[in-house]
C-alpha cells in the first residue's frame, strides 16, 4: 500500500470504530434497542416483518406485536388509507437494503430462543448495523470519488471524519438510523463514482452499475432521482458529456438493458402497491406535496428553525471551494446549477423544515458534491493549516449540537433565534420536559 494512503485507511477505520462504538453505547444494551426502530423509521422498516414474517401488507400485525411486547414501540402513523386500503406512506427501498441484516437478526433471535416477531432485540440491533454498513459504503465510494479528482490523501483523510462526524449524518447513523438518508447516501455515491468512470472511459459495466445505483436511489426515496441532473458536472467537460451520450446511442442494446435494470428494480414498489390496492400507481403521501410557486430556499439554508448551514456549518465552509472551481467554467456552472435545483426542489416541500429532524436531513444524500468542493478548497488554498484547524473545530461544534438536539437544547421542530443563542454550545444544564416540548 502507498504509504500516503495509510492516512486515509486509518481515518476510515477510526471513523468506523467511532460510529460502531457510539451506536452500541446508545442503543444496544438494556432496553435501549427498542429506540432503534421509531418515528418515521417504523414505516421504512415495516415492509420487512410485513413481507417475510406476517405476509400482511395491510400492516394489521402491528397491533398484535404492540400487545405482545412491552418493547415494541411501533407507531402506526406511517399507514395511510387509499380507497379503503392500507398503504405504507414510505417507500420499500430502505427495507430492501436491510434484507441481509434482517435475515441475520432473525437467525440470531432463533438461536437465542427470542421472539421471531420482526421487532425483538437482534432484529433492531442488526438493522442499525445495516445502517452503519451503508454509511461506510457511502464513505468508501466517496474516497474513490475524491481520489478520481486527484486530491491528496491527507485531504481525503480529513474529509472522511468531516462528513461522518462533522455533519448531521452522524446523528442519522447513531440515533435515528432507520431513516432513509444514509442508505441514499451510499447509493448516490455509487452512482457518482460509476458515472465519473463512465464519462472518463465509457464502458458498459460502469453504465450498468450506475443505472443500478440510480434505481435503488429511486426505490429508497424517489425525489433523489434528481441526481441525474448532476451528470453534466460528472462528465467534467462538454466533450466528455457528448462522447458518453454518443456511446450509449451507438450501443443501443446496452441502453435498453440499462432501462430494464432501472424499471425492473423500481417496479418492486409498483408491485407492492398493486398487491395493497389493486393499482400499480399510488401517491402514498395523500395531501402532502410540493409547492413550486412558494419555495423557502433562504429558510431552508439559513433559518434558526432548521437552517442547513446553521446546523451543519462545515457545508457552508465547503462552498468556498467554488472559488477554485470558477476557472473551470463548465464544471462551475453545472455544479452550481445542480445544487441550486436541489435546494429549490427540496425547499418547495409543503413542510420545508421536514418536521422533527436535526438540520436539513434531506441534504445528506448530496454531501459528496459538497465534499468535492471541500477537498478542492483544502487542496488549493494557501490557508491549509487554518482550514484544517477550522474543520476540526466545526466537527466539535457539530458534535455539541448533536448532543444538544438529542437532549432537548435544540428543539426538534420549533427552534428560533432566541433559544438558539441562549443555548449556544451549552451542555451544562438539565433540560426539563417542559423545555423539551417547548414551542
Amino acid at each position: 500500500m502507498n504509504s500516503k494512503k495509510k492516512y486515509t485507511l486509518y481515518s476510515y477505520l477510526v471513523t468506523a470504530v467511532i460510529l460502531i462504538w457510539v451506536s452500541a453505547n446508545l442503543n444496544w444494551s438494556d432496553s435501549r434497542w427498542s429506540r432503534i426502530v421509531t418515528s418515521d423509521g417504523n414505516g421504512y422498516y415495516a415492509y420487512l416483518p410485513a413481507i417475510f414474517i406476517y405476509h400482511d401488507l395491510q400492516f394489521d400485525f402491528i397491533e398484535q406485536v404492540n400487545n405482545d411486547s412491552i418493547n415494541a414501540n411501533i407507531n402506526k402513523g406511517f399507514v395511510t388509507k387509499i380507497n379503503g386500503h392500507a398503504v405504507n406512506k414510505y417507500f420499500v427501498g430502505t427495507s430492501l437494503c436491510l434484507v441481509p441484516f434482517f435475515t441475520i437478526g432473525h437467525i440470531t433471535n432463533f438461536l437465542k430462543g427470542l421472539p421471531l416477531d420482526g421487532y425483538a432485540v437482534y432484529y433492531r440491533i442488526f438493522a442499525q448495523i445495516g445502517t452503519i454498513f451503508y454509511a461506510l459504503m457511502g464513505l468508501f465510494f466517496m474516497v474513490k470519488i475524491l481520489r478520481s479528482y486527484h486530491f491528496s490523501e491527507r485531504v481525503i483523510a480529513l474529509a472522511i471524519p468531516a462528513v461522518a462526524l462533522g455533519t448531521n449524518m452522524f446523528h442519522y447513523v447513531v440515533s435515528e438510523s432507520m431513516m432513509s438518508h444514509i442508505f441514499s447516501f451510499a447509493f448516490v455515491n455509487l452512482f457518482v463514482y460509476c458515472f465519473l468512470k463512465f464519462f472518463n472511459t465509457p464502458r458498459k459495466k460502469y453504465f450498468f452499475w450506475g443505472v443500478f445505483a440510480l434505481a435503488v436511489v429511486a426505490l429508497i426515496r424517489p425525489i433523489n432521482i434528481l441526481v441525474v441532473f448532476s451528470l453534466p458536472f460528472l462528465a467534467q467537460t462538454s466533450d466528455n458529456l457528448k462522447s458518453g451520450l454518443k456511446y450509449l446511442l451507438n450501443h443501443w442494446k446496452a441502453l435498453g438493458f440499462g432501462a430494464l435494470i432501472f424499471f425492473g428494480i423500481v417496479s418492486i414498489q409498483f408491485i407492492i402497491y398493486k398487491l395493497q390496492t389493486g393499482h400499480f400507481i399510488v401517491y402514498s403521501y395523500t395531501n402532502e406535496g410540493f409547492n413550486f410557486l412558494s419555495p423557502h430556499p433562504i429558510d431552508f439554508m439559513f433559518s434558526y428553525r432548521k437552517g442547513f448551514f446553521i446546523y451543519t456549518p462545515i457545508l457552508f465552509l465547503s462552498l468556498f471551494g467554488l472559488i477554485f472551481l470558477y476557472k473551470d467554467k463548465f464544471r462551475f456552472y453545472t455544479l452550481l446549477a445542480f445544487l441550486a435545483l436541489v435546494v429549490y426542489i427540496l425547499s418547495s416541500w409543503w413542510l420545508w423544515y421536514y418536521g422533527g429532524s436535526f438540520s436539513q436531513r434531506v441534504m445528506i444524500e448530496y454531501y459528496t458534491y459538497f465534499f468535492i468542493l471541500f477537498s478542492l478548497l483544502l487542496q488549493k488554498s494557501r490557508l491549509r493549516k487554518f482550514l484544517t484547524t477550522l474543520t476540526l473545530l466545526l466537527i466539535i461544534v457539530c458534535q455539541i449540537q448533536t448532543y444538544q438536539y438529542m437532549n432537548g437544547y435544540i428543539h426538534w421542530s420549533e427552534m428560533n433565534k432566541e433559544r438558539y443563542w441562549d443555548n449556544f454550545l451549552r451542555i451544562d444544564k438539565v433540560i426539563n420536559k417542559a423545555e423539551k416540548e417547548w414551542e
